[in-house]
């Protein structure tokens, strides 16, 4: 396409006044429509290459290493902005109320594994040692308020609005971030946070650092993992036996009785020895698991104050990320993975506009 060049009388300067219309500096090539276009199809298809095919059904002839160049820069702004957020965070939460009402606020942890470029990426031949991929863990968190926790006509759980936050790194600044999308949300408003996650030590380690006044949850599904797999330690292959013993704990567990489960744990020694068997290494590992979190138990209390007594929420965001980031041949470059992923959690916290005013 051919449009005019020239030079402005008042400001004396040359420009094209079609580009100026279209939003476009100088030498851009591309209008910034366009560009936020590229990106949202970026993520909210499966690859580059499918973002192009795409692209080519409305018309527009682009490769795919023009999109992954456009991600790249518009998701490099898309981080600068959610790390300012988190460093003023403190700051903000004291100006300005949240936006919303408060009432209770749930906040769920948990960690994924996505595969980068190891150190050693393409090296040749190909039965030479070496680091070629390296898997790291993604750290997200999903947020949300009770309000918004509603169900489908089947009964099956649904967030009619929810935020997230997804890092890949140390847990300190997972941490950071967690808490300063917390207080955008309404943290400091809220008369009470439940923090609702599997026995990850880390996780709780930072419940501890920056949710202290909150309410812990163990999630119920795991906790019935760890008691199955203690059922199996202490009857094994004998699956009728298992089931018996581990059934009415966990019906007890979950209807107001963790106080007599735990004691049933506490006791097992003392039930081996009676049973001239010695207790498996297994039964101390998992009475520690459970006194450790004893005081995020309470199911019953929980669910009759509204809170899940399960992380259905975190998985469902986990699943959906892996969709995207963890699909068969995909192997990160830090940058690459970085940038998508941030204008994805933009897009999910509402914040996709903010990227491209800045622009």
């Amino acid at each position: 396409m051919t449009v005019d060049y020239g030079q402005e009388r008042a400001t004396q300067k040359w420009l094209s006044p079609q580009q100026r219309a279209w939003g476009r500096s100088p030498h851009q090539k591309m209008t910034p429509g366009l560009a936020e276009k590229l990106c949202f199809t970026a993520i909210a298809t499966t690859s580059y290459a499918q973002a192009a095919a795409v692209a080519a059904r409305w018309g527009v002839a682009v490769d795919d290493a023009v999109i992954h160049q456009q991600v790249q820069r518009a998701g490099e702004r898309a981080e600068q902005q959610a790390q300012a957020r988190t460093a003023a965070s403190a700051t903000l939460a004291a100006a300005s109320p949240p936006a919303v009402s408060p009432d209770a606020l749930v906040i769920m942890m948990d960690g994924w594994l996505l595969r980068h470029r190891g150190t050693d990426w393409g090296r040749k031949p190909s039965e030479a040692a070496g680091e070629r991929v390296a898997w790291q863990e993604c750290k997200s968190a999903v947020i949300y308020h009770l309000r918004h926790a509603a169900k489908t006509a089947g009964e099956r759980g649904l967030l009619v609005e929810k935020f997230v936050v997804a890092h890949v790194g140390e847990p300190l600044e997972f941490g950071r971030r967690v808490q300063a999308e917390a207080r955008r949300r309404g943290l400091g408003e809220a008369p009470q946070v439940f923090v609702v996650a599997d026995g990850g030590v880390w996780i709780w380690n930072i419940v501890a650092d920056r949710f202290a006044a909150a309410t812990g949850v163990l999630d119920f599904y795991h906790a019935s993992q760890h008691l199955w797999d203690l059922a199996h330690t202490l009857h094994p292959d004998n699956e009728a036996g298992a089931r018996a013993w581990v059934e009415p704990l966990l019906h007890q567990l979950r209807h107001g009785g963790e106080a007599g489960v735990l004691q049933i744990l506490q006791d097992l020694p003392t039930w081996c020895a009676q049973r001239a068997q010695a207790a498996p290494p297994t039964v101390a590992r998992e009475i520690n698991y459970f006194t450790e979190h004893r005081e995020h138990l309470h199911y019953a209390a929980r669910a009759a104050e509204g809170c899940p007594v399960g992380s259905g929420a975190m998985e469902s965001l986990c699943g959906q990320l892996q969709g995207r980031f963890k699909r068969g041949g995909q192997f990160w470059t830090e940058p690459g993975r970085r940038h998508l992923m941030a204008l994805e959690v933009a897009r999910r916290n509402q914040d996709w506009n903010e990227v491209w005013q800045s622009n």
